[in-house]
């Protein structure tokens, strides 16, 4: 495969002509596109008359548009391209989004940018609900039985998709640790150090502005990795993976809880068109690239020989989030807040009562997976 791009279309429908190198163009000869995962057949026609099967393209929707990111089959093993034009154009919509809306969110909210964890069916606060974001953090190194045992408390950590800091700074303390966080929002990480700084941190965590499908760390070089609710922003999930798993230390611990939609049964093949439309919706309102479930993240895992593989379902224990999130931006404070901020914030409250609708479904899985790096 020759290029950096398969193809980017508008139309999206039977029979679409794609050009994605100098003078090659694809056809898509079977298959209807009807959303950011949709695998269609793709045929390589470089004239009228002569028409190659070169195999299954998949696309990544960003606004109206699908690009074509990967292609494989045709008879042969082929390797997977990423459209770099169309990756960042997502990290740029990320990026300005979370510029326009953190300042809101922590204004309302606080500096933990990601959902509590409740009881089952319990009715909370809104000190409650800050009070919730902190039991998250809690619970997931529970979960990933990170010990407090001086002598193997992790001494070096990486906050994947730090937001503001809140993780990081929760962490560092907690540990005496050192601990770094990165994003693609300026706004962000500027605004995590300035409030590090503020408490007394700011020699025990940084921050910066960089990829995490290319961290800029070195390998092996942290105790745990962390990625608290920033997975579902990632278009590669097995290059966001294969770095969390590059920059562990042996023997370190591997955090990531994230958006996914539910797992398939055996008998299916994708989601249904209704799921497909309201993931659609929640994508295009909060900067997603595809879904997946929990079982892709397993099996990714898996395919790294990492350890102590587990994973879990705490949809019931973060269902009060987003109607208490609706409700803050209802208030007079949350509406005069959305109106300065912007249109992109504005877009993604409007979507929030999507959220509600795919974990009423059982489409939306609030999931948690964990694992450990062999020590060899």
């Amino acid at each position: 495969m020759v290029g950096s791009c398969i193809g980017v279309s508008s139309t999206c429908s039977f029979g679409t002509t794609l050009q994605w190198g100098p003078g090659l163009h694809t056809f898509i000869s079977r298959g209807h596109i009807i959303d950011r995962n949709a695998s269609v057949q793709v045929l390589n026609r470089t004239d009228n008359n002569s028409r190659k099967d070169i195999g299954i393209g998949i696309g990544i929707g960003i606004g109206k548009r699908v690009y074509f990111t990967a292609v494989s089959g045709g008879g042969r093993k082929m390797q997977t391209v990423v459209n770099a034009a169309a990756v960042e154009t997502l990290q740029k919509g990320i990026a300005e989004f979370y510029d326009e809306s953190s300042g809101i969110w922590e204004n309302i909210w606080g500096d933990h940018m990601h959902h509590g964890f409740y009881e089952p069916d319990s009715s909370v606060s809104l000190s409650d609900h800050r009070s919730a974001q902190i039991r998250m953090i809690e619970e997931a190194l529970r979960f990933a039985s990170i010990s407090d045992d001086p002598m193997q408390k992790p001494r070096q950590i990486v906050d994947v998709g730090c937001g503001i800091g809140g993780s990081s700074r929760y962490l560092a303390r907690k540990y005496e640790a050192r601990c770094q966080g990165i994003t693609l929002s300026p706004v962000q990480a500027q605004r995590a150090q300035a409030l590090a700084a503020s408490q007394g941190l700011d020699d025990k965590v940084s921050f910066q502005v960089a990829d995490a499908l290319n961290q800029p760390f070195e390998d092996g070089q942290f105790n745990l990795v962390w990625s608290m609710e920033s997975g579902e922003h990632m278009p590669d999930k097995t290059k966001f993976v294969n770095e969390l798993a590059r920059v562990a230390a042996p023997g370190g611990t591997i955090i990531i809880v994230t958006w996914c939609h539910r797992d398939l049964s055996p008998s299916e093949e994708s989601l249904s068109p209704e799921e497909k439309e309201l993931l659609n919706k929640i994508c295009d309102a909060f900067f997603l690239p595809a879904w997946c479930s929990t079982a892709d993240y397993v099996k990714l895992l898996e395919s790294l020989s990492l350890q102590d593989i587990k994973a879990a379902d705490w949809s019931e224990n973060v269902a009060p989030f987003w109607p208490a999130v609706i409700k803050s931006a209802l208030t007079w404070k949350g509406i005069t807040s959305l109106l300065r901020s912007g249109w992109k914030t504005i877009k993604g409250a409007l979507a929030m009562p999507l959220m509600i609708e795919g974990y009423n479904k059982g489409l939306i899985k609030f999931a948690i997976i964990t694992c450990r790096k062999p020590v060899s």
